[in-house]
This record gives structure tokens, C-alpha cells and sequence, in this order.
């Protein structure tokens, strides 16, 4: 009963969509107020029903109901009951209501917080949402039905191996919060095209929405690489996997849209910059559902291979970026840009900021899809791998990262470079240092690695060059200088840590990308193997038996300078029901490094074969991104880009609109 429930929520969900689709909008055409007002109740209502339909399914998994289809496939009675759960979105089905929900609880959330928005634009928007939510409720209702039922089953077919973790309870929810989170950018652009004005207050009302998703976006693709990096057992931490790259395109152009928006609600300038960002970042995340659901791409992170399901998501895409950017071009002449300029300029340094992240994010799209379009056009296969990626993104980065530090510093309207350049002279120093003290220290090692570094060293250090500026550490006392600190803005300590955390990223990719070691050996019980300052001894295999699962595996004694300071336990696993091997990798932290040791083939007579791992300083990669998502949830802290919080109307200047 609950299972129908279940559905039949769904298709009211579905039904109250439809009515959102047409009863507000029709409320702004005949500005009549009563009717834009049943966008906030819709809204509420379809989160309302979608919620109990999302919690029907969690149910199901709960109780091991196998005569639900999806619960079949996707689960087993004796699972841990934590992955029962996750199971819900841990196949297509699941993760569809996944989405849906996420996208009903942005759009309630915009009844709940956008009190402070005009009466025309929060219908406009909540108009646009439910056009998606329509139209992804009947894509699950028509194609995707996670509710189907069947003649009970005696037992499961079990979750993925893979999946069995608790990164699933971690990383698809926080992922598609990111995915999600951006169509609200995408419905305040296009509601503001269709209402036709389009000002510095938007861009105020759409910043905090889009930094709530671009840092939710960010956990999440940390958090599905470091779980890619122990749950795979490969040793690394990006593949450049279609799918991860997917996730990593609306990610660049979020970066951009977030910087460009900026702009426009500091200058009101770049309207056609962050209009077309908002419109083309929610596009990137459409695809990125698109690839991994079609099956025209092979990932271990894909979800379906249903050309059927992949053709319905393929026009819901050509749908909304279509008519999105019909409307843009309709609408663009009409947007008058304001605010001028000079090319050396805070506005000047945030442009050429989108200019590389939208040539990066080209890069890694048109790598993406090649392989996809060549084998459509001639019937053969090829592959792009990390060569390409490595060498083409890299390049198109490396301006950006070194101009990084000088735009926080440069003024609006016109700033003075030779001057900034001296401020930063102290962060020159220090990368400069480091490169030449790592170029010395590795001896004829990769000759790139020390211009890596001491670019990281830059980012870092550069990166408080305006909290030092502003505090005014070289003109004033020190107590003053702390208490102008204490005073900043939390909107200028969050860029300041969030481009701290990329150079922290950057260190950590550089270091284990450069001066990592690998060691394959065969060994017998008590034999060791030496990786980097670490001796493993091989002190015999071990065999266990979980709940749905056997799994063997063997004791290493980690040994430095003669002492014992761990213990690795790497195993194979392996799972009847699918019967299907994961491998389990054993991973210990030293300072920033980790010693990664894996297993391979077990042999009669206790002989193994395993593969270890140095990787220093690997955990800054995810330390950064943590600073990041850190920096991003301290800006929205701030009073001023709180969502609900009211607008405060600027006096009108010579050459500028109004910010209402």
C-alpha cells in the first residue's frame, strides 16, 4: 500500500507541476496578483508530494520489499542496513527522484526565502522550475517508474559492490545539490529575460543561490574522487573519466558565473556575460544527466544504457538550452550594458577570469564529446585520456592562476597594475624561494615540478594580499590593523580562503603527481618490500566472511627506521549475489601523505602480489577543496548576500541603472 502511495504522489506532484506551469504565468501577464500567488503554495504542495514519494521508496528499501522491481535489482536482505538506504539512489530510478526532489526543495525554497523579490519574478521563476519538474516527473512516470511492481521475490540481487560505501550516502546527494542547485540561476535568467528587465538587484538576488550550489558542487566532486581513490583501488585520485568530467563543467562555468555576477550587481556591467553563464552552467549539468544516463558513454559511473530514456533526456535537453538561448538572443540586443571600464581594472580581471574558465571548460567539453561524435560519424572507437586533458587544460590555466592574486587588489573602473605588482612583491619572493628549494632538493627530478609548486606558493601567500592591504599592516599600528581585519567584510575573508584553497589544491595535485612511487612485488609470508621511507612486511593472509560477502585478504607491518607504526589490510572482496569482485584498498595518513597499499592475486601457499603506493602531500588535494566549501559557506554568512535578506536601494549615478 505504501508503495502505491508512493506513485500515486508522484503523478499528483506531477499534476500540481502543470498547474504551476500555467497559473502563475498566467498571473504576470494579467498582473493579476492572486494568481502569481499560487506559485508559493504549488511549490510547497509538489516538494510536499515528491518528499512522500521519495520516502515510499526509502521505505521499500528498508524492509527489503522485493516485490518492488527497483528494490529487487538493487538490494539484499542481509546488506548492512545503511546501504539499504542509500540503495534508494544508488541506481537510475532512485537517483531521477533524487533529483526531482532536490529540484522541488530549490524551488519551495525560493517560496520560503524569496519574500524580499519582486511579485513577478519569483512567479517568473517558480514558473520555470515547474516546467522542469513537469517535465522530469512524466520522464519517471513514463520511463523510469521506481514504484513497479512484480511477484515477490525471495531474495535480492544486491546493490553494486561499488556502491557499498558510505561515500553513496555522501557524494550523490551533495552532487546533485551542486547539479540541482543551478537551475535556480538558470529560472532567474530566464525569468528576468521574460520579464525583460535585468539590473544589478538580480544579480544581488542570484549570487547567493548560485553559491550555495556552486559549493555544495564542490563537496561533492571532492567527495567523489576521494571515494573513486579508496573504493577502486587503482591508486588515483581523477581519471578524467566522461562523467567525472560532467560534473566538472558546470563547476567551471559556476566559478564564472559567480565572479561575473559580481560585476554586474557591483557596476552593473556584463548583464549578457552572466546571463548567458547562468543559462549555459544549468545546460552543462542537463548534459552531464544526459551522458550519464543514455548509455552513449562506458563509466563506471554511469547509471543506465537505455537508448529510450536517453532520447527523452536528449529533448528534455534540447528543450530548455534551446528555448533558453532562443530567448537570449531574442532579449540580448535589448540588454544595455553599463558601467565602463578600463581593461586594468577589478571588472577588467574578473572578465579575463571568465574568458579562461570558459576556454577550459570548451577544452574539457570538446574532449568530452569527441569520442562520442567521432564514433557516431564513422563507427570506430577512440578514447582521450589524461594526456590531452593534463596538457591542454594546464596550459589554458596557468594564466589564470598566476593572475589570481593581482584581482582582489585592482580597483573599479581603472587600477593601477605596476602598483599591485609591488604589494605582491613579498608573495613573488616566496614562490620564487620555493621553487628554487625544491629544484634543488629533487636533483634532476621533473623539471616542471618546481614551477608548479612555487605557482602554488603564489596563490597561497598572493591570495591575503588584500586582507594585508586593507588592514593596513605597513601604514598602521598592529592592534588597528587587527581590529580593521576583525571589521572586513566576511564576503572578502571567503575569496580570500577560497583562492587559498585552490593553491592548496594545486600544491597537492603538483607534489603527488611528480614525486609519487609505485611498488609491485610478489612476496611470501615475512618477507618485506621497501616504498619510500616505509618497509612492509608480509605477515600472512586472513579470511573473513561478512554479511553478504566473503573476503580475503593479508597483514602487512608498516616499519620505519625499525618500527612498527601501522598496520595495512588491503583485501578482495567478493559478493555471491552479483558475483561481482571489489578490491579494498588500505590507506594511512602520514602528515599530508599516504601510503597506499593494494591487493592483487592471493596464490595458493600464502604467496601475494600487492601494489604500494608513496603519495605525498595527496590529502591537499581534498584539504583545498575543503577550504573552498568552507569559504563558500562563510560568504553566505554575510549580511549582505544572505538570501531574504532586504534590499537596500542605491541613489542613482550619472551613467548607472538603478539597483533596486
Amino acid at each position: 500500500m505504501i508503495v502505491e502511495l508512493g506513485h500515486f504522489a508522484l503523478v499528483l506532484a506531477f499534476s500540481l507541476a502543470v498547474l504551476q506551469s500555467v497559473l502563475p504565468l498566467w498571473g504576470t501577464v494579467s498582473n493579476n496578483n492572486r494568481l502569481m500567488a499560487t506559485a508559493d503554495t504549488s511549490s510547497i504542495g509538489i516538494l510536499f508530494f515528491v518528499t512522500a514519494a521519495f520516502a515510499s521508496l526509502m521505505w521499500s528499501y528498508a524492509v527489503s520489499d522485493f516485490s518492488v522491481v527497483n528494490v529487487w535489482q538493487n538490494s539484499h536482505s542481509q546488506m548492512p542496513f545503511l546501504y539499504k538506504l542509500t540503495g534508494t539512489w544508488g541506481n537510475h530510478e532512485g537517483s531521477m527522484l533524487l533529483w526531482v526532489f532536490i529540484l522541488a526543495l530549490f524551488a519551495a525554497a525560493v517560496s520560503m526565502f524569496g519574500a524580499n523579490l519582486p511579485n513577478k519574478l519569483r512567479a517568473n521563476v517558480q514558473v520555470v522550475q515547474a516546467w522542469m519538474l513537469a517535465t522530469f516527473l512524466l520522464f519517471i512516470l513514463v520511463t523510469s517508474n521506481p514504484f513497479a511492481r512484480q511477484p515477490a521475490a525471495v531474495e535480492g540481487q544486491d546493490l553494486n559492490p561499488i556502491l557499498q560505501d558510505i561515500g553513496l550516502a555522501i557524494h550523490p546527494p551533495m552532487l546533485y545539490l551542486g547539479y540541482v542547485g543551478f537551475s535556480i540561476t538558470f529560472a532567474f535568467a530566464i525569468a528576468a529575460l521574460m520579464e525583460g528587465r535585468l539590473d544589478s538587484a538580480w544579480a544581488r538576488w542570484v549570487r547567493p543561490w548560485a553559491m550555495i550550489a556552486w559549493t555544495f558542487l564542490t563537496a561533492g566532486i571532492a567527495m567523489g574522487s576521494y571515494w573513486a581513490y579508496y573504493e577502486l583501488g587503482w591508486g588515483g585520485w581523477w581519471f578524467w573519466d566522461p562523467v567525472e568530467n560532467a560534473s566538472f563543467l558546470p563547476w567551471l562555468s559556476g566559478t564564472a558565473l559567480l565572479h561575473s555576477a559580481l560585476v554586474m550587481e557591483k557596476r552593473d556591467a556584463l548583464k549578457i556575460w552572466t546571463v548567458l553563464l547562468a543559462i549555459l552552467t544549468f545546460s552543462l549539468s542537463l548534459l552531464g544527466t544526459f551522458l550519464v544516463r543514455s548509455g552513449v558513454l562506458t563509466s563506471v559511473h554511469t547509471f543506465a544504457s537505455d537508448p529510450s530514456r536517453g532520447l527523452f533526456i536528449l529533448a528534455i535537453l534540447c528543450a530548455f538550452v534551446g528555448g533558453a538561448l532562443f530567448l537570449f538572443v531574442l532579449r540580448s540586443s535589448k540588454l544595455e550594458e553599463g558601467g565602463l571600464f578600463a581593461p586594468v581594472s577589478r571588472e577588467g580581471a574578473l572578465v579575463f577570469n571568465n574568458v579562461i574558465l570558459s576556454a577550459a571548460a570548451a577544452t574539457v567539453l570538446i574532449g568530452t564529446l569527441y569520442p562520442v561524435i567521432y564514433e557516431a560519424i564513422t563507427d570506430d572507437k577512440i578514447s582521450v585520456g589524461a594526456p590531452f586533458f593534463n596538457l591542454s587544460f594546464g596550459l589554458v590555466m596557468i594564466p589564470l592562476l598566476i593572475a589570481i592574486p593581482f584581482g582582489p587588489l585592482l580597483s573599479w573602473k581603472r587600477g593601477d597594475l605596476l602598483g599591485i605588482g609591488q604589494r605582491l612583491l613579498f608573495a613573488l619572493g616566496v614562490a620564487i624561494a620555493a621553487t628554487i628549494a625544491i629544484g634543488v632538493s629533487i636533483e634532476g627530478g621533473p623539471w616542471l615540478a618546481p614551477i608548479g609548486i612555487g605557482l602554488s606558493v603564489w596563490l597561497m601567500v598572493g591570495s591575503f594580499a588584500e586582507l594585508v592591504q586593507r588592514a593596513g599592516f605597513r601604514k598602521v599600528d598592529f592592534s588597528t590593523s587587527i581590529r580593521r581585519l576583525k571589521g572586513l567584510p566576511r564576503s572578502v575573508w571567503s575569496t580570500a580562503f577560497a583562492h587559498f584553497g585552490i593553491g592548496v589544491t594545486l600544491f597537492g595535485i603538483v607534489a603527488v603527481t611528480a614525486f609519487e612511487t609505485e611498488t609491485i612485488a610478489s612476496m611470501k609470508p615475512d618477507q618485506t618490500v621497501q616504498s619510500g621511507k616505509f618497509v612492509l612486511r608480509y605477515d600472512g593472509d586472513i579470511s573473513t566472511v561478512g554479511p553478504n560477502y566473503s573476503e580475503r585478504g593479508a597483514n602487512f607491518s608498516i616499519l620505519r627506521d625499525g618500527e612498527l607504526v601501522g598496520v595495512a589490510r588491503p583485501s578482495k572482496r567478493f559478493f555471491p549475489a552479483r558475483q561481482m569482485p571489489t578490491s579494498e584498498a588500505s590507506i594511512h595518513t602520514f602528515g599530508f601523505s599516504q601510503l597506499y597499499v593494494a591487493l592483487g592475486d592471493v596464490e595458493e601457499g600464502g604467496a601475494v602480489t600487492v601494489r604500494i603506493w608513496w603519495k605525498p602531500f595527496i590529502t591537499l588535494i581534498w584539504l583545498g577543496c575543503v577550504v573552498m566549501v568552507i569559504a563558500g559557506s562563510f560568504s553566505l554568512s554575510d549580511r549582505r548576500l544572505r538570501i531574504g535578506a532586504p534590499q537596500k536601494r542605491k541613489k542613482k549615478k550619472k551613467g548607472e541603472s538603478v539597483a533596486a
